[in-house]
């Protein structure tokens, strides 16, 4: 799980980007981009949230099963 991209770091830097741009349309861009990487964050997180929903009761039957309290 460890080589999971940055993507808050991705879109701060596409923020930083933005606000130091002096054109219109790569601010713009910069911007859109910045949205992207928020919105793969949030995916990502979400999908770990579930990954140990969904993993934590067989961790625990495991455990039960094998006697470890």
């Amino acid at each position: 799980m460890a080589n999971h991209p940055d993507y808050r770091a991705q879109a701060a830097k596409c923020r930083a980007e933005a606000d130091a741009a002096t054109l219109d349309n790569v601010r713009d861009q910069r911007l859109r981009a910045e949205a992207a990487w928020i919105e793969m964050a949030v995916r990502q997180e979400r999908v770990a949230s579930s990954r140990i929903a969904r993993e934590a009761p067989v961790a625990i039957h495991l455990q039960t099963e094998q006697g470890i309290p």
